[in-house]
């Protein structure tokens, strides 16, 4: 009844709402979902909302720019980036931004997704740091966000034993300002639900809370950032901290965009180092960017000979149980060392070499798969990394080595084959017993070690309406991995074709199919692999009904089988709504979907709207409806407030969730509001 009801008031709602998003905000949220729909459904992507809103509102000057901040526009291949220079340099500046169609690689859809962000007008404002211009021109932006899962699960409930000690509620306050592209810094405080508030236990006062303060572009010293920051080279293999992607339809994504260090904004508990850290140029083409970090981090912890070990670290940030609570700050981590870049307009070559040092020793587990895993308390990595553009081709790669143990590398290639066809190739090798700790190469499992690889792509653009998207990925893991008890290989195939007759209309069609091994089911004397074979079936459509109604529809079918087995299915289909009549201060969106998956095996991932800065990827996992309703209601010039109602109504189930997480009952429904002041 809950449901229905929501269902019905929502559609009431837009007859008078406004514009769910405007045409920028929409292009903002097809890129996200586009390169994240690969990720994990917990990762935090407002580092790349962030960077792309604040170019909207100061776009890029494509004329006095550099490839670094390009690269910060994760939709431009680098091949791209290198092709508008080499128009600039043989041509002079651009005259207008309709120039860009006769650049190599910049076709329709391009021109379209970059144009919001960029600009050919020199800004009138002055960036000279002084303190009447950090108080004139600066920018202050502060969020205030609550949000909290209705419904009481079990872990709330007084069970003896393990239970969540605080509240339900989420929390997040977060700060940030800027001037210009020179002055960067933020606050921001986070407590998620379960967590103490205020009161708990190695907790002052938010369970999390991270900050940075950094000056750029001050003459030879290009970057200083003083506290939370990352630090992103080459392909990803040595040294690359904050977010990263891997295989998506956009095949020109395996090349990694570095982009050097930069501060870190997001509420992420684990992906960032804390310290400082600089850029600076020291000859000609040089940089040398030394830095160095010192964190406390979580880690679940044995006794081996009478002494406390590490047996794993934990990424989550949460501390919501006793313990949970005991592991936090177990670990202290302390790294330092420093990247050396040589950059033309053609040629990047770089080396980084860093030390990693622990307060307590890593002991692997029991085991068998874990027997290369890191031990000891000290690592060194050094690494190399190139990118060069030759006419239409780019190569780049990267070579890693963790000292005492195994190496690592990755090579690849972009090549514009025609006006309307480009490829990518690469191959890597991960040796079993690679270690380090920030490294997020392009690879099949979480982490790029133990794994071989060749993968080839194919972006064809037979007219301006029509665009299709191949790649194929084999890959090998020769060792043991969890759940696969002897080495293994598999496959991946992703085909997609797209049709844009105008810009109000898009219609895509998509087939992706993944071969992987794992221990069979079946209770035998001892393991052997199974074939798990996942494939995915999708026809979408966007489409606008004159100035005012927008939607998209999505079906999707999945298909699982593992071994001898009988195959089972998943399927989703939903309907999203926006409306937009203009001058209004009210603007809202809706989603009505229906899923039926035979197991978790099946479940669907889609990517969901939320409120700014706020990433929801919702699980359709069994049978029932899900929908949710964002509104926002622009209370001042620069005042925002942001609501949201999320709904789960499963069929045939008495409960829904397990563990702690358990709710009596066949629905959950979560709620957020978040307010936004900008001076």
């Amino acid at each position: 009844m809950r449901f229905k009801l929501l269902v019905l008031f929502t559609f009431l709602l837009i007859g008078f709402a406004a514009k769910a998003q405007t045409q920028e905000d929409q292009l903002i949220k097809d890129l996200i979902e586009s390169i994240a729909e690969n990720l994990p459904e917990d990762y935090d992507l407002s580092e790349l909302q962030d960077r792309l809103t604040y170019f909207r509102k100061h776009p890029i000057n494509l004329n006095n720019t550099n490839a670094e901040e390009l690269k910060t526009l994760v939709f431009l291949s680098p091949l791209q980036i290198s092709n508008l220079f080499e128009h600039i340099r043989k041509n002079g500046k651009l005259i207008d931004l309709l120039e860009l169609q006769s650049i190599p690689e910049f076709d329709i859809q391009t021109i379209q997704r970059l144009l919001p962000f960029v600009t050919l007008e020199q800004s009138a404002t002055t960036d000279k740091i002084t303190g009447k211009n950090l108080l004139m021109y600066g920018n202050n932006d502060l969020i205030l966000r609550y949000g909290r899962v209705i419904e009481k699960s079990k872990g709330y409930t007084d069970l003896p034993g393990s239970r969540y000690l605080g509240t339900p509620d989420r929390y997040l306050f977060r700060y940030r300002y800027t001037y210009s592209n020179r002055v960067s810094a933020s606050l921001v405080f986070e407590k998620d639900a379960g967590e103490y508030f205020f009161n708990g236990p190695k907790q002052k006062p938010f369970d999390f809370l991270s900050g940075h303060i950094a000056f750029l572009n001050t003459g030879r010293f290009k970057k200083i950032v003083l506290g939370d920051y990352t630090m992103q080279f080459g392909q990803a293999l040595t040294l690359w901290s904050g977010f990263a992607f891997g295989k998506s339809p956009d095949i020109t994504g395996v090349a990694k965009r570095d982009v050097g260090l930069r501060p870190y904004t997001s509420a992420n508990e684990f992906a960032f180092l804390r310290g400082a850290a600089i850029t600076v140029n020291i000859a000609k083409n040089i940089d040398f960017s030394p830095f160095v970090s010192h964190r406390k981090l979580d880690a679940s912890m044995s006794v081996v000979n009478g002494q406390n070990v590490v047996s794993t670290i934990n990424e989550t940030g949460l501390h919501r149980t006793q313990s949970e609570i005991d592991n936090k700050n177990n670990l202290e981590q302390t790294v330092y060392g420093g990247v050396l870049q040589y950059r033309t307009s053609a040629l990047n070559v770089g080396a980084v070499a860093y030390h990693t040092s622990f307060n307590r020793a890593f002991i692997p587990g029991s085991g068998l798969y874990r027997i290369h895993n890191f031990t000891g308390k000290e690592l060194t990595n050094l690494g190399a990394h190139y990118s060069y553009t030759y006419k239409n081709f780019y190569f780049f790669g990267e070579f890693g080595k963790s000292l005492d143990a195994g190496l690592a590398y990755v090579n690849g290639a972009l090549v514009s084959l025609s006006s309307t066809v480009s490829a990518v190739v690469l191959h890597r090798n991960y040796q079993k017993n690679y270690h380090n700790f920030f490294n997020q190469a392009t690879a099949e499992a979480s982490e790029a070690f133990n794994e071989k690889g060749f993968y080839a792509g194919l972006n064809i653009n037979p007219s301006k309406i029509w665009s299709i998207q191949v790649y194929g990925d084999y890959f090998k893991f020769p060792w043991l991995r969890f759940r696969v008890d002897a080495p293994s290989d598999g496959y991946e195939f992703l085909g997609q074709v797209t049709y844009s007759p105008t810009k109000t209309f898009r219609a895509i069609l998509r087939y992706k199919t993944e071969v992987k091994q794992q221990n069979t089911s079946l209770t035998v004397p001892f393991n052997y692999l199974d074939e798990v074979k996942r494939e995915n079936y999708r026809a979408e459509v966007k489409w606008a009904a004159g100035k005012s109604f927008g939607f998209q529809n999505r079906v999707e079918v999945v298909q699982f089988k593992k071994g001898d087995a009988k195959a089972e299915f998943g399927y989703l289909a939903y309907q999203d709504v926006s409306y937009a009549p203009l001058s209004s201060r009210l603007s809202g969106n809706i989603r009505v979907a229906y899923f039926n998956t035979a197991s978790y095996d099946s479940r669907i991932y889609a990517y969901e709207d939320d409120v700014l800065y706020n990433f929801t990827f919702g699980l359709y996992n069994g049978k029932g409806l899900r929908g949710y309703a964002n509104l926002k209601y622009r209370l001042a010039k620069r005042v925002d407030l942001w609501g949201r109602y999320a709904l789960y109504n499963y069929d045939n189930v008495e409960t829904v969730g397990s563990g702690l997480d358990e709710i009596n009952g066949k629905m959950k429904s979560e709620m957020r509001i978040q307010l936004r002041y900008q001076f």
